[in-house]
This record gives structure tokens, sequence and C-alpha cells, in this order.
């Protein structure tokens, strides 16, 4: 039994609805990567550890900034100067002092961002974390992902109208039921990251040689129509 769509009329022998679901499912080169950078320094003297750490941080900005506009987001997240007390003895006697600084940065140019990371690697006291892959919020994936899933669902409810030997009447309501997400594809064999280095001729650590991770995009909508009354 069809329950009807509040604001709709109920339906009736002139005029049945049919309700049907739409789905598409794309994968997609990745378009963005993002980065975590986690700098830290740590000494027994706080000024001295928060100018280890200051220092850290400029050079960073320095060499990202340097790339132009291979890097297209930079931002400062969490930043921690703290104490570590010594475990004995009376009072608060401080040990050592800890600090942090934390950086996320877009990459749009994924050539750059294989040589970027390794240059970034090779920093002291420097952690990495990533690259996640994804796609712009305005990709033109997105939307033909939802496109693909309102054709769908206006061919299954011909493919019952026809079932019924009638057609479609009228649109009465299409929802999207799910935002298109996009969801990492699994990794598998041939689609696992590789991370190759070459032996350098100099200082300079060679580039990481990336594979970005293909995207899953999915989008669904229900859809209800009328149908022109079947002789059954």
């Amino acid at each position: 039994m069809t329950t009807p769509t509040p604001g709709h009329p109920h339906p009736t022998p002139d005029a049945p609805h049919i309700a049907v679901r739409g789905e598409a499912h794309l994968e997609a080169d990745p378009e963005i990567a993002r980065v975590g950078i986690t700098l830290t320094a740590r000494g027994k003297d706080r000024r001295a550890t928060l100018d280890d750490l200051t220092r850290r941080n400029a050079t960073t900005l320095d060499l990202l900034k340097s790339y132009g506009d291979a890097v297209e987001h930079l931002e400062t997240g969490h930043f921690s100067l703290a104490p570590e007390l010594a475990p004995r003895g009376r009072g608060e006697r401080v040990r050592t002092y800890h600090g942090s600084v934390h950086l996320t940065v877009e990459f749009g140019d994924f050539t750059a961002l294989g040589e970027l990371t390794t240059k970034l690697a090779d920093h002291d006291l420097t952690r990495l974390d990533g690259p996640s892959w994804s796609l712009r919020p305005d990709s033109p994936v997105h939307a033909r992902a939802r496109r693909q899933a309102v054709k769908e669902a206006v061919q299954r409810a011909r493919e019952y109208a026809e079932a019924l030997g009638t057609t479609l009447a009228a649109l009465l309501e299409i929802a999207d039921i799910g935002a298109d997400i996009p969801q990492p594809y699994p990794a598998g064999p041939g689609r696992a990251r590789s991370m190759a280095f070459a032996g350098p001729a100099d200082d300079t650590p060679a580039p990481l040689d990336l594979e970005p991770q293909r995207q899953e995009i999915h989008a669904a909508v229900n859809a209800r129509f009328t149908l022109v009354p079947p002789r059954l």
C-alpha cells in the first residue's frame, strides 16, 4: 500500500501513485589532498623552547608558501606549550617544556605534494599525517551523480508503469535522501599507496611517489509519480 506524502493527495483509482528510489555510484580521481603537519620542540628553558618552536614554524611556513598556487589552503590549528613536572621531589619542579603547533595544508597539485612532503619529513621534530584525498565541494562529479540518480528513478518508474500497461502522468515529489558523500575507494591489489625512494645524488631527499586514492561518490533520491490509470 502506498503511503501518501504530507502535502500531496491520497492516491485513488483515477490517480494512482508510484514511489521509486534512484541511486548512482560513481568513481573519480581525487582533486584535493590534505596533509597534517605537527611541529614540536622540547627543552628545559621555557623561552628557548618557544623560540625553537617559533623558528620551526616560520621555516615550515616559508617552505609551504614558496610553492605558490600548488598550496591552495594553509591554516594553523592547535598550539600548545606546557611544562612537564618532575615525578619526584618537593614542590612543583619543572623537568622540561613541550611545545607543539599543528598546521593543515591542502594541495591541488599532486606533483608538488610528493616533493614537498618529502622535504617536510626531512625536518627535525616534524610529524606528517596524510595525505587524505577528496573531491572539491563544488566538483561537477557531485552534480553528475545527482543527475544519474534522478534519471534512474524516472527510468525505474517508467518500467513499473510499462509492466502495468500504462505510462507516467506527472511528477509529485522528488527528495534527496542522501547527499552525495565521497568515500575513499577501498584499497586493494594495485590500489595501495606507493611510497618509492630513488637514491639521491645529493643531500636532497627524493620525492615520494604518492598514488592518489580513487573516490566513490553516492547519490540517492526518492521520487513519486502519478500514473495514467491502467486497465487491469
